[in-house]
Parts: C-alpha cells; sequence; structure tokens
C-alpha cells in the first residue's frame, strides 16, 4: 500500500442498540483530520443501527452486526482487523471533537517510547450537550489506584503496546479501560502522555453501563486496584454511599419520569 493511503488511527466502535447515537460517533471520526480505517462491531442491534451501519459502509473498513462475547470482545475483534500503528476505540455514545484524534496522534509522535497519549474531555448529556469536564489530571500512579482520570474516548494507543499486552480483559465487562490503563503503564519505560487539548465527548446518560449497573461497575473497579495496586485505598470505601447507594436511586427516578413523560 502507498504510504500516503495508509491509515495512522484504527478506530474500534463497539456497539450495541445505540441508533440514537451511532451517526454522530461515526460523523466524529470521519470529521477528523487524520487517516482512519475505520471498524465498526454491532452485537446484533435492533433498533435501526444496521440501517445506519449500511449508509455508512462504503467508508468503513468493515462492520458486522451479529451476537458477540461482548463489549471487550467485540473491541479485541476489531483491533486485530484494523492495520494502523495507532489505536482507538470509540463508543458508539460517545464522540470526538474537531481535531481531537490529531492532537492525541502528536502526543504520540512526541514521545515514540510512551504507550498511551490521553486529553482532556468534556461531559455531555444524551442529546450531545455539555454539561462538564471529565476530571483528567497529569499522570500518577498513585492518582490512578484513587480515581481513573483517564477518560477512555479521550485516548489513544500505540498498536504495538495493545499488542503487548494482549488487548483489553474478555473476563471484564465493565472496567476494561481501566484495567488496561495500568498494563499499558506497565509496558515499556515511559509513563502516558497527557495533553490537554480537549479531544473528546463522553456521554453521561441513564441507559449506559456505568449508570443501570452501578454495583457491578464499583465491585469491578474495586477489584482491578486490587490486583494492579496490591490494595484497595479508603476513598472507594468511603464513597460507596454517594457513587452506588445515591447514584441508583437518582438514576431510577431519572428512568421513572422519563416512562411517565
Amino acid at each position: 500500500m502507498p504510504e500516503a493511503s495508509r491509515p495512522t488511527v484504527t478506530v474500534v466502535v463497539p456497539s450495541l442498540n445505540q441508533a440514537d447515537f451511532l451517526e454522530t460517533a461515526l460523523q466524529s471520526i470521519f470529521d477528523q483530520a487524520v487517516a482512519v480505517e475505520v471498524f465498526v462491531l454491532d452485537g446484533g442491534s435492533t433498533d435501526g443501527s444496521v440501517e445506519i451501519l449500511e449508509r455508512w459502509s462504503p467508508r468503513l473498513a468493515g462492520w458486522r452486526s451479529e451476537a458477540d462475547g461482548g463489549q471487550s470482545a467485540a473491541i479485541n475483534a476489531g483491533m486485530a482487523l484494523g492495520t494502523a500503528p495507532f489505536v482507538a476505540w470509540l463508543n458508539a455514545d460517545d464522540f470526538y471533537l474537531p481535531g481531537g484524534l490529531a492532537s492525541l496522534v502528536r502526543g504520540l509522535e512526541a514521545d515514540p517510547s510512551t504507550p498511551l497519549a490521553y486529553g482532556r474531555c468534556w461531559i455531555a448529556d444524551r442529546h450531545g450537550s455539555r454539561t462538564g469536564q471529565y476530571p483528567t489530571i497529569g499522570f500518577s500512579p498513585r492518582l490512578l489506584a484513587n480515581f481513573c482520570f483517564i477518560c477512555q474516548p479521550g485516548t489513544l494507543m500505540r498498536r504495538q503496546a495493545w499488542e503487548a499486552v494482549g488487548g483489553v480483559d474478555e473476563a471484564l465487562h465493565m472496567c476494561m479501560d481501566y484495567d488496561l490503563w495500568w498494563r499499558l503503564t506497565a509496558h515499556g519505560p515511559r509513563q502516558p502522555v497527557y495533553v490537554t487539548d480537549v479531544v473528546a465527548a463522553t456521554r453521561h446518560h441513564d441507559d449506559t453501563k456505568t449508570s443501570t449497573r452501578r454495583r457491578d461497575h464499583y465491585r469491578e473497579a474495586r477489584e482491578v486496584v486490587r490486583r494492579h495496586w496490591g490494595r484497595v485505598p479508603l476513598k472507594w470505601y468511603l464513597a460507596w454511599p454517594y457513587k452506588v447507594w445515591w447514584a441508583e436511586r437518582r438514576n431510577a427516578r431519572r428512568r421513572a419520569a422519563r416512562t411517565l413523560a
């Protein structure tokens, strides 16, 4: 393949019944000033996602819609199809901001020994409107043991590092990204590069796995910390009532209000 036509970034989009968001995610990828190859791994949606994928098919490097082993398995399968030197995945309800991928590529190119670049991210509602800023900070293993300050849609990895650590752990269904940051950090001599540009948006809404399965998410996150840090900091126990108990009740009230409306 001629050098000029080779993709710079492989982007994998795992999706399941995300028709409300999928087109925005795809448009945000192809609006980037970076050569991309895009693979959509749909888990067998029944909500109109397939029709969207058929429309976008000429621009996609590949797509499928069938029952699979879950989000982590889909991400790994999609990455294996690609050839680009840098890799990322974008959940179908998230989206890139203009110039975001280019900023992350520059971050990796500036330090050839780092496995991962991550940037700042907006928090958006289900309509895509900005509601806040994700709490990203410069890299610190001690702080990573207390909270995940790396926002997944705002990340870009070196394919070589991705393959060296074996991609995401398919046994994990909630915090596969948090676990991956730890394993990438342990790979190679350099820590991740923090890019201070705002590169992507992560949607926080009541239908995400994080919202609907708070207990599972919190439990899995604590086990990831224990696995990589050796112990679970006190913060995780102190924050449980707010992060799980109160959040469950808040989200249940919101879903009930939506149903009545």
